[in-house]
């Protein structure tokens, strides 16, 4: 849509009140990145790792894991919170949190941005995650069982409240704008991106900061996904253990992490010359309605989700060059996109470049859009599509090109970033490259 159009009606033909509610629809861009990952704390050890194709995984450190049947997973690393929070803080702040404001900060600091110097009431943050506190309810309710109630951290619901990391991210760069936590299981990172860029859009916001983070890899969160049998056991070989779209793939590689993007409406970035990575120029969301944890198995939901998220940036199909899948490693996940990518483009489908990214830095459930969502701009900016790792051998259901293994030129136009999940959730954003 062009900066210009209004969403209302022919020209006086609204009410008073509708006149005064409508609002221009805007353009909204990229001007800042910032992300805590399995590859790597901030944006460029994470595409370093990308590009080269590091994998991520390893036995996990965080616990003892002897007694699960699977014993790796997609930890960050390198993370230490007193690098970044005074000790009484980091006390305070469940792993979640910290991997958001960490992130955030050094999506401010890449953004360039000077609070100070905007209003800030016209500044917000739209930040979810799958789970929230994981970690803060085990260790509070161990505390409960072991040492009874009068031991209970008085800080445990501000700690492991899904909110929390909105919330603290808001105080911490003092936006005093909209302010909302998402969670829509594995879509939520993606779902608060198109979230933040509508409020942008339609005039609510001048500047969102937005995206997703997660740190459930604890005692519970690997039990239940052990149980739901969810996971890759390739236990001897962590690093070969993601395999997205491999025909000998076994399940998903357990990750955490967080990512975070600083949107802007164009010409407020342009006014304070700030950088400009790319247009956040569409978003689509559906629902399968079908199985609370298995996809709709011809993928009419995510088809439809990226349907309406090129439709929304005006795009065509054969602008689209990349396609950032979903790609979890699972047998249905798999079958499902590659069949939804191929109704939506045809014969296009096989001119595209699809990878997974997740088969590095894993399934960082509430974190992957945000986390997916910086490594698709990254992949624009440098024009390299980031690889498809462990792919070795050829699933007839899954015959796109894949990128295997090793990252390749390209140059992109118009990407598309794929998230869904468990509730059958759907969310695509569309990005587009800004030359000059």
């Amino acid at each position: 849509m062009s900066q210009s159009q209004n969403a209302g009606g022919a020209g006086g033909t609204e009410s008073p009140r509708a006149a005064q509610v409508m609002r221009p629809v805007r353009r909204v861009v990229v001007t800042g990145l910032g992300a805590v990952t399995p590859l790597g704390v901030g944006v460029p050890a994470f595409w370093d790792g990308l590009r080269k194709g590091t994998s991520g995984a390893a036995t996990i450190t965080l616990f003892d894991p002897a007694e699960y049947p699977v014993k790796f997973g997609c930890e960050v690393k390198g993370f230490d919170p007193a690098q970044h929070f005074d000790r009484k803080e980091a006390r305070h702040l469940d792993r979640t949190v910290q991997f958001t404001l960490v992130a955030s900060d050094e999506a401010r600091r890449d953004a360039g941005i000077d609070f100070d110097r905007v209003d800030r009431e016209r500044c917000g943050a739209i930040v979810g995650s799958g789970i929230g506190g994981l970690w803060t309810i085990e260790e509070e309710t161990r505390t409960l069982i072991a040492k009874g109630m009068k031991r209970v951290s008085p800080f445990f619901v501000p700690m492991m409240m899904l909110n929390a990391a909105s919330g603290q991210l808001a105080i911490r760069h003092g936006l005093k704008g909209v302010n909302v936590a998402v969670a829509s299981a594995c879509a939520t990172g993606n779902h608060a991106i198109g979230l933040a860029m509508q409020q942008i859009r339609h005039g609510y916001a001048d500047l969102m900061m937005a995206g997703g983070a997660e740190a459930a890899l604890t005692p519970i969160g690997l039990a239940g996904f052990c149980q739901a049998r969810a996971l890759s056991t390739r236990n001897d070989a962590p690093q070969k253990a993601s395999r997205p779209f491999d025909k000998d793939r076994d399940g998903f590689v357990f990750g955490e992490g967080a990512g975070i993007l600083v949107l802007e409406d164009y010409d407020h970035a342009k006014k304070r010359g700030a950088k400009i990575y790319c247009e956040l120029a569409g978003f689509g969301q559906t629902d399968d309605a079908f199985h609370i944890t298995a996809p709709e198995e011809k993928g009419d939901g995510a088809y439809r989700a990226m349907k309406v998220a090129l439709e929304d940036a005006g795009a065509a199909l054969t602008d689209v060059s990349y396609v950032n899948a979903h790609g979890t490693s699972t047998d249905l996940n798999d079958k499902m996109e590659t069949a939804a990518i191929k109704r939506l483009f045809g014969d296009h489908a096989r001119r595209l470049a699809v990878s997974s990214t997740k088969s590095m830095h894993g399934h960082c459930l509430g974190a992957a859009g945000g986390v997916e969502a910086v490594a698709s701009i990254m992949a624009m900016k440098e024009s390299i599509a980031p690889p498809t790792i462990n792919y070795e051998t050829k699933d007839p259901d899954c015959d796109l090109d894949y990128v295997p293994n090793e990252a390749r030129p390209l140059k992109m136009s118009v990407v598309l970033s794929n998230s869904f999940g468990f509730g059958g959730h759907n969310a695509c954003i569309a990005l587009r490259r800004l030359d000059g």
